[in-house]
């Protein structure tokens, strides 16, 4: 049986969907920043790992070695994946302890600041 023309648009449209949303997928699993915000221990507990099992294989030395003097584009590139997901861990652990802090301000009675935050009023001496 024959396609028409229209038939074969359409199913050409169809896959350019499912591979728009198969892509939009993958860029949602591939970004670090947002993993990283959503399990920060996890994150953590991996990063803490990946060191602990690089500085124990000795990759460093030899890596550097590898390296010395070429300005490896792959070296920058692993730079910026590894300050990116440094900075993720930061972000994620320093907003769950700003959260904890305003918890514990707010379960021990502390006074609300001019601003509408938790804190500490200034005391008249």
């Amino acid at each position: 049986m024959a396609e028409t023309t229209a038939d074969i648009r359409r199913d050409i449209e169809l896959t350019r969907e499912r591979m728009s949303s198969t892509l939009n997928e993958l860029e949602q699993k591939l970004n670090v920043v947002q993993v990283v915000r959503d399990h920060p221990w996890t994150a953590l507990a991996l990063a803490v790992g990946a060191g602990v099992l690089l500085s124990g294989s000795g990759a460093d030395v030899r890596a550097a070695a590898a390296t010395r003097g070429t300005g490896s584009k792959l070296g920058m590139a692993l730079d910026g994946v590894v300050a990116t997901l440094v900075r993720g861990v930061h972000e994620a652990i320093d907003h769950r302890v700003t959260g904890w802090v305003g918890e514990v301000k707010n379960a021990i009675g502390t006074p609300m600041q001019r601003d509408g935050t938790l804190g500490m009023t200034e005391r008249a001496d």
